[in-house]
Order: structure tokens, then C-alpha cells, then sequence
């Protein structure tokens, strides 16, 4: 087996390539700039250049591809027409595996596919009814790769990433910005406290992509802790590990028109594959060794 690794820079990418060379897995990554301490094979490219995704196909001669490259810069990525850009580069990677015979391919989908109003989300009943355009291109995304994959023969996974946390995270996302309040870096803000959300520590989350790669998988995966967690208690799980009182953002909080109460993913079919969670709940230490 010979992988190769889009979006190894981003936040789940660096995790993921840690955890596919803990396995021992031969990897090549691909994008605009090497992973920090990575010394690995890499190549050089922007895939949303049109040439790009044949050229990388053509070196890296990988048998399977995990793919996460994606525009995601914080705040903005929700409805950015590079989303377009993304559907098309990632259209083009995946015809050009297809036909150099690659084996199998992964990619990255979202939480954010699916129809939010359902609260728990599984795979293949709950209804796929984006609010934005990332997720409308991601779920385009999904269905265009699985047209290209069946007429190739090439099985492909796609795993659909809830809320993930941990090192690396952009630190204007939820916990970062939770820890700087706290620190006394920044301004208390209100979160939407009484609502639940599916946080997952992005180790995990990498070895699920690892599993969904090592295991016969084909299909759609919720990629999840499967665990509903308070907002309101990882304010307070925050506060209290260093110190600050929970009140200064809990007072400010409220519930927020169209956000969801809860958020949840059934993960079931992963855990079928073989996965678990090595983290305990958010912010808590690990339960087992990695």
C-alpha cells in the first residue's frame, strides 16, 4: 500500500499524517507547503491549478489517496465560492486516481451535509439538507466522486467529520478562543450554552481516516464521538482547568435563532469497522494509550 495524503498542512491533515506513519503506512503528501517536520515524500502543487491533480497522480504512483485539501479558513470558508474550486480540483484528483488504477480512495466530508434540524445524524436515513455551500459542495462533492469511483471500479469512503478539537486547531475556533478568555487574552463572549455538540479530539478523527483506509469500507461513515456535550460545560470544563470563572461567558450566553440544539453523529458504523476513541470526553486526559 502506497497513500496519497492531500491537506497534510491543515489541522486534521497533520493528524492524519502522524497517524499513517505511527502505522508504517509508505505515504506521499501533496500540497503548497511541506507539514512542519515532515521529512518524508512530498510534493510540491496547488490543486486548484488544472493541471495539477494529473501531474501528482502521475508522481507520487500511490495505490490508495486520502483526500482532505479543502478551503477552510475560519469564518470565511462557509460560503466562499472557492468551495467551487474545491468541488472541481477534487473532481479532477479523483479522475485522474481512476484512470492511473488506483485502488481506493477517502475523502473528507462534513457534518455540515446534512439537514442540522435532525439533531442525531445517521449516514444512510438522515436527510442531506446543507445551509451552506460548503456543505452543498461537499455533498455535490460526494456524489460526483461515487459516479467517478463506480464507473472505475474503485470502492471510495467518504467520512464525514463532525467537530473536531485539539492541537493545531485555528485559534479563533470555539476552544482556542474559550482558553484565551480565561488566560486573559481576549474578551468573554456568549456561546449558545444549553445546546449540544458532537466534539471529537482530531487523533481520533485521524484514525478513523486510518481505519476507513486499512478496512474493506466503501459508503458514507460519520466520523463522531457519538457523545452529546454541553456547551455550558465546556465553558465551565475550561474555566475551571485554569482557574477563571465559568460565569464571565455563561452570563453572556443565550440561545442563537438556527443554530441547532443539538448536533449529534451516530458512529456506529464506524465503530463496526473495528474504530474507538482513544480520548476521553473533550478536555479530558486520554483513556488509553495511542
Amino acid at each position: 500500500m502506497k497513500v496519497l495524503l492531500t491537506g497534510a498542512s491543515g489541522f486534521i491533515g497533520r493528524h492524519v499524517l502522524a497517524e499513517l506513519r505511527r502505522q508504517g503506512i509508505d505515504t506521499v503528501a501533496v500540497g503548497r507547503t511541506r507539514p512542519a517536520d515532515y521529512e518524508g515524500a512530498f510534493i510540491t502543487a496547488d490543486l486548484l491549478q488544472p493541471e495539477a491533480p494529473a501531474l501528482v497522480i502521475d508522481r507520487a504512483r500511490a495505490t490508495h489517496l486520502i483526500h482532505l485539501a479543502w478551503y477552510t479558513e475560519h469564518g470565511a470558508y462557509w460560503n466562499s465560492p472557492l468551495n467551487l474550486r474545491w468541488l472541481e480540483a477534487t473532481v479532477r484528483l479523483a479522475e485522474a486516481f481512476c484512470a492511473a488504477g488506483g485502488e481506493k480512495l477517502i475523502a473528507a466530508g462534513t457534518c455540515a451535509e446534512y439537514d442540522w434540524a435532525a439533531g442525531f445524524c445517521r449516514e444512510d436515513t438522515t436527510p442531506l439538507v446543507p445551509a451552506t455551500l460548503y456543505g452543498t459542495t461537499k455533498d455535490a462533492t460526494r456524489r460526483l466522486l461515487a459516479a467517478v469511483c463506480a464507473a472505475a471500479g474503485v470502492p471510495i469512503a467518504w467520512g464525514r467529520v463532525f467537530l473536531p478539537y485539539g492541537e493545531g486547531e485555528d485559534m479563533r475556533r470555539l476552544i482556542p478562543s474559550l482558553i484565551a478568555v480565561f488566560e486573559g487574552r481576549r474578551e468573554p463572549f456568549g456561546v449558545n450554552a444549553g445546546a449540544y455538540r458532537d466534539f471529537l479530539h482530531a487523533e481520533d478523527v485521524a484514525r478513523g481516516f486510518a481505519c476507513l483506509l486499512r478496512q474493506e469500507a466503501s459508503g458514507n461513515y460519520n466520523i463522531a464521538s457519538g457523545q452529546p456535550t454541553r456547551l455550558a460545560d465546556v465553558v465551565t470544563r475550561i474555566a475551571e482547568a485554569l482557574g477563571g470563572d465559568a460565569r464571565r461567558v455563561l452570563d453572556l450566553s443565550s440561545a442563537r435563532p438556527g443554530e441547532p440544539e443539538l448536533l449529534l453523529g451516530d458512529n456506529r458504523k464506524l465503530k463496526a469497522l473495528g474504530w474507538q476513541a482513544v480520548h476521553a470526553p473533550i478536555l479530558q486526559r486520554p483513556v488509553r494509550g495511542s
